[in-house]
């Protein structure tokens, strides 16, 4: 598919539905675990299926993990909120029905904001309401029949509807990519795509450019990674746009995407809401919600990304740096550990973003289990501005550190002699001794073109390091050479 086509005839809308699933110890409506990787129908007890008798108690942490996300997203919370019961007939379904919410979600009218290409976008969430998770259908378990496992039968889930105001994968997956960011700051979900955590059916429709009316939508469901997101709607857009320019039209219905083939397919035709024949439950009550209630969570709130990124671009961070430090709750408050201890805000980043993460990913392990404390990595930032130890140093330093964190910093500096020399006099006897000992490349440098210069001088830098074990002052030693070779 031409994407200048894309770009200049038609325009692709998107609005997504994400299912946080929260991480509460117990199901929204029951006392039975949640426990990830248990044998199969071990954790759905007489309430998760739905048997004649039982009666449903709302799980008071859903409830307030709810109203945490709605204030994060400057969304409105429902004094007053409802549950439904949906409808539909499907094996991993045992109630056939599912509680969710219609007409009384708990969260209503807020935003998020993305950003794509250093560009700052609103994305408008319609609702987010409360309901249970189904339990999970398993095709490929058996050659001739397929198994249902109901463990996650019952468990919260907090679904996200967003208002049709994306604009293309990127941006789609930018949304999704904030969504998951907050879930995580608020701890309210661990926010794992590939444990199902969090889920995402996407929208998907395309309209000539310029037209204010939506076009005939398709839904394609359960997709459960970031990749993937991005390539279903890549994929449905461009088969939209081929149906429509060969004179089709596009069918509302369910899809599923093929991460194999890379392409979406036909599940069943669209429901409406009224396919799913709705009803207030009768055996959950309207329940209330106090404004006394709502501002007790705000107060117990963690600082937001968005509050991060606004802090971090005043301590001198670019826009781009900001927003990769405040992705993860995590690592925004280790560098800002780093940075209070350090106290140069912009080498902290340096040493956090660069060496200590590509350390992680190198190790296969994670800012949180990181044997490597903000400590260790402040007191390296503190004593590189200080002048103690060079860059050079300190490197040497972490990769002891990476080997043993039993001892800290100063002491390490200490027992290997690492200090950096602070003696301008000895460090000038080096360069004079450097100097003297390689006159050809003094001559060289004295009759070099100035475009030759910087890479004999780069030679004599060198050489005095070598002389001083890395020890001397980068910057001394660079002033100090300059005044005996540029005179």
């Amino acid at each position: 598919m031409n994407s200048e086509i894309v770009q200049t005839k038609w325009e692709t809308v998107i609005g997504l539905e994400v299912h946080v699933q929260l991480s509460t110890k117990s199901k929204i409506f029951s006392s039975a675990s949640t426990d990830f990787g248990a044998e199969p129908n071990t954790q759905a007890c007489i309430i998760d299926l739905g048997l004649p008798g039982v009666l449903p108690t709302l799980n008071k942490e859903a409830l307030r993990m709810a109203i945490a996300f709605g204030l994060a997203t400057h969304s409105n919370i429902a004094l007053v909120t409802q549950f439904a019961r949906k409808n539909y007939f499907y094996p991993d379904l045992p109630k056939s029905y599912q509680i969710s919410q219609l007409d009384k979600p708990i969260v209503y009218g807020g935003y998020i904001d993305i950003l794509v290409n250093d560009v700052k976008k609103k994305i408008g969430i319609t609702r987010a309401h409360l309901e249970e998770d189904a339990g999970k259908s398993i095709h490929d378990r058996y050659f001739d029949a397929s198994a249902i496992d109901l463990n996650r039968a019952g468990t919260a889930l907090l679904e996200v509807v967003s208002e049709p105001d994306l604009r293309s994968a990127n941006e789609a997956v930018a949304y999704l990519q904030s969504i998951n960011t907050l879930i995580r700051y608020l701890s309210i979900s661990d926010g794992n795509m590939a444990e199902g955590s969090m889920r995402c059916d996407a929208n998907v429709s395309i309209r000539p450019m310029g037209s204010k009316e939506f076009g005939i939508r398709t839904e394609v469901k359960n997709v459960n990674s970031f990749k993937f997101v991005e390539k279903a709607i890549n994929f449905e857009v461009e088969r939209q746009i081929s149906i429509l320019e060969s004179g089709g039209s596009v069918e509302q219905e369910t899809r599923l995407y093929d991460s194999v083939k890379n392409e979406t397919r036909p599940m069943r035709s669209k429901e409406d809401a009224i396919d799913y024949r709705y009803f207030p439950d009768p055996d959950l009550p309207p329940f209330i919600i106090h404004k006394e209630q709502i501002e007790q969570i705000r107060d117990t709130m963690p600082e937001l990304p968005e509050q991060k990124l606004v802090k971090f671009e005043k301590m001198g961070l670019s826009k781009q740096d900001s927003y990769q430090i405040a992705q993860d709750r995590n690592l925004a408050e280790y560098f800002e550990k780093v940075v209070e201890i350090g106290r140069d805000t912009k080498l902290a980043f340096s040493w956090v973003a660069v060496e200590l993460l590509g350390w992680l990913n190198k190790n296969n392990s994670s800012i949180e289990t990181s044997a490597i404390v903000p400590e260790h990595i402040g007191a390296l930032v503190l004593r590189i501005t200080e002048g103690t130890i060079s860059g050079k140093i300190a490197k040497t330093i972490f990769s002891i550190l990476s080997e043993d964190t039993t001892k800290n910093v100063d002491e390490i500096i200490e027992e290997k002699g690492l200090k950096q020399m602070s003696d301008s006099a000895e460090v000038e006897n080096i360069v004079v001794d450097v100097i003297k000992n390689n006159s050809k490349q003094l001559e060289d440098y004295k009759t070099a073109e100035e475009n030759k210069k910087p890479r004999i001088f780069g030679f004599f830098v060198g050489q005095v390091m070598k002389a001083t074990q890395g020890k001397a002052n980068p910057s001394q030693v660079n002033k100090i050479l300059r005044k005996y070779l540029d005179i």
